[in-house]
């Protein structure tokens, strides 16, 4: 039984201090030896300071030991050095036997067919330098100051005619395309390049190209008229 708390209530019931119920069950509980709770045991402890003149205690917490702190052993591993080597082994440079006389005899038959060749593709050179080939371009023939000609020689209906020519003394040609029956079908304008050439298209087909047969053209350049002939199937 807890004396201390055990006669707070009972000089606190004398005194007819606090709540008689709460102070006479904690009276039972401790002759009874029964477990008491902390709520009625600070009840009883607030009572006991205001009315019965008792000192609150005062508990002064302990101060925590300074433990030092333990600090492991570290254990350094030691470490084993290795040394390696790397030896270099020279290879001998390759020489050549110079006094061998089958060796220079090689050497001096190979620079002179080089040589030789040598001369022989110069010469080769020359020659074709010397003889340019000739340019197949009409414009190269003086003589040569007005013609026309046609890709095929024969064209079908919405068939496309290439026309070109040259001439060498004017700045425009006229052509003109006449069927079987000499009637004019087709003409145009063409005007005269720098070099000479002149060229354009025409197609086969429209008033005038109804049958099939041989059809003339011709390239007027004001001086001279030049004319060729074609088949034309409708």
């Amino acid at each position: 039984m807890n004396n201390i708390l055990f006669d707070d209530v009972t000089s606190l019931l004398d005194g007819d201090f606090g709540d008689d119920r709460i102070l006479k069950q904690i009276s039972r509980a401790c002759k009874n030896n029964e477990v008491i709770s902390n709520y009625e045991r600070n009840y009883v402890q607030k009572l006991a300071e205001q009315y019965l003149g008792k000192k609150p205690k005062i508990i002064i917490p302990k101060k925590p030991e300074n433990i030092a702190p333990i600090i492991p052993d570290v254990v350094m591993p030691k470490t084993q050095s290795y040394t390696q080597t790397q030896t270099f082994q020279s290879r001998p440079s390759p020489s050549f036997n110079l006094k061998n006389p089958k060796l220079i005899l090689g050497f001096t038959s190979i620079v002179l067919v080089i040589i030789f060749a040598a001369i022989l593709s110069s010469g080769t050179f020359d020659s074709f330098s010397s003889n340019p080939t000739s340019n197949p371009n009409p414009t190269s023939n003086p003589t040569l100051k007005l013609s026309v000609q046609t890709d095929l020689s024969s064209y079908s209906q919405k068939d496309f005619i290439s026309i070109n020519g040259i001439s060498t003394n004017s700045n425009m040609v006229n052509i003109s395309i006449e069927n079987q029956n000499n009637e004019l079908v087709w003409a145009e304008q063409v005007s005269v390049k720098n070099n000479g050439m002149y060229s354009t298209l025409s197609l086969a087909g429209g008033p005038g190209w109804e049958n099939s047969g041989t059809y003339t053209m011709k390239v007027d350049n004001g001086s001279e008229i030049k004319s060729i002939k074609f088949s034309f199937t409708s």
